[in-house]
């Protein structure tokens, strides 16, 4: 139990500050895209349970050959009021943080969720009044407003894409229906869970380097994925001309830019104009993915080879199966 727990300590520490600054800085993710998601996905959830398994196997090690075993005897002294005389001061503070930091993983989780629901139910009720429909497409809305703007809102069966006045003016049909097959990717694909996770992820952990490096990451992963899709049916001129036309409206101040689309609204999806995201912190940066995005379609670099991928992807796999196998399989071989 105590190497146990000291390499999953070691692990939940390298997942929280190497790992993801190198992956952060790494230029390969624009070549793979999903891959990269992937293994974001897989450095956070690793880490989470590494953080919290450290702490209970550490916790458990007085009572218990493995974790099961210390599960057991922990719960029967719970249930039958018995002391625990036999855990230290050391190993009661480690399952009482074990403890705190779940609950208030899931508690940020389901808080932020329910914001999240609260935000956009108040957002239909505003294009309900102020938006008319457009003959782009069932589930797309216009708003009367003259800069150029474009996201969309999750919601199952209700969600739907905005688009403004001034950016219907100022695209050609092809550079709207790429903006169109940007936004119908993103509710298609489900990005807006991957975008509550890591907003609530970091809210949770915000002192945590890896919690910031990646939901920037993801917020621009999401955007890649999309348009790898607009470029399956429009031109990678289009793309860019759209993209560049959009952020070059959308420069002016916050005060000039409809409320609807206001920076830091959670559960709408930016990702033409630069008017608000997912993350409270999306609307600064912004302009830093719309630069990655360009230069990403201006200068393509080769896809990354299937061999690489395969190993990324194993790699995810083995993150997510070491802490995992370390904390179950010896109570089920016992």
């Amino acid at each position: 139990m105590f190497w146990t727990s000291y390499f999953l300590a070691v692990l939940a520490l390298v997942l929280a500050w190497p790992v993801p600054v190198l992956l952060s800085r790494a230029a390969w993710p624009a070549r793979a895209p999903f891959t990269a998601m992937v293994l974001w996905q897989a450095i956070a959830l690793a880490g989470g349970l590494s953080m919290i398994g450290a702490m209970l196997v550490y916790g458990l090690e007085p009572i218990g050959d493995n974790l099961i075993a210390g599960l057991r005897a922990l719960a029967g002294m719970v249930l039958h009021n018995e002391p625990t005389t036999a855990l230290g001061f050391w190993h009661l503070f480690a399952l009482s943080a074990a403890a705190l930091l779940s609950a208030h993983l899931v508690f940020t989780l389901l808080l932020t969720y329910v914001k999240i629901e609260r935000q956009r139910r108040r957002h239909r009720e505003l294009l309900a009044l102020l938006a008319s429909p457009s003959g782009d497409g069932p589930g797309t809305v216009v708003i009367n407003h003259d800069s150029p703007v474009a996201y969309c809102l999750p919601g199952g069966a209700r969600s739907v894409t905005v688009l403004s006045d001034g950016l219907m003016a100022r695209l050609e049909p092809a550079e709207l229906r790429a903006v169109l097959i940007h936004e119908n990717a993103h509710l298609s694909q489900r990005h807006d869970l991957l975008l509550w996770a890591f907003a609530a992820w970091r809210q949770a952990l915000p002192w945590f380097p890896t919690t910031r490096y990646a939901q920037l990451a993801v917020n621009s992963l999401i955007e890649m994925l999309a348009d790898d899709v607009a470029l399956r049916s429009e031109s990678k001129a289009t793309l860019i001309k759209a993209i560049a036309l959009v952020a070059g409206g959308s420069t002016g101040s916050a005060s000039a830019r409809p409320a609807l689309a206001s920076p830091g609204q959670a559960g709408s999806d930016s990702a033409f104009g630069g008017t608000g995201s997912f993350s409270g912190a999306g609307g600064a940066d912004s302009p830093r993915t719309t630069a990655s995005r360009v230069s990403r379609l201006l200068s393509p670099e080769p896809p990354l080879r299937p061999a690489y991928r395969t190993l990324v992807l194993a790699a995810s796999a083995l993150l997510l199966a070491a802490p995992t196998a370390l904390l179950v399989v010896p109570g089920l071989l016992g």
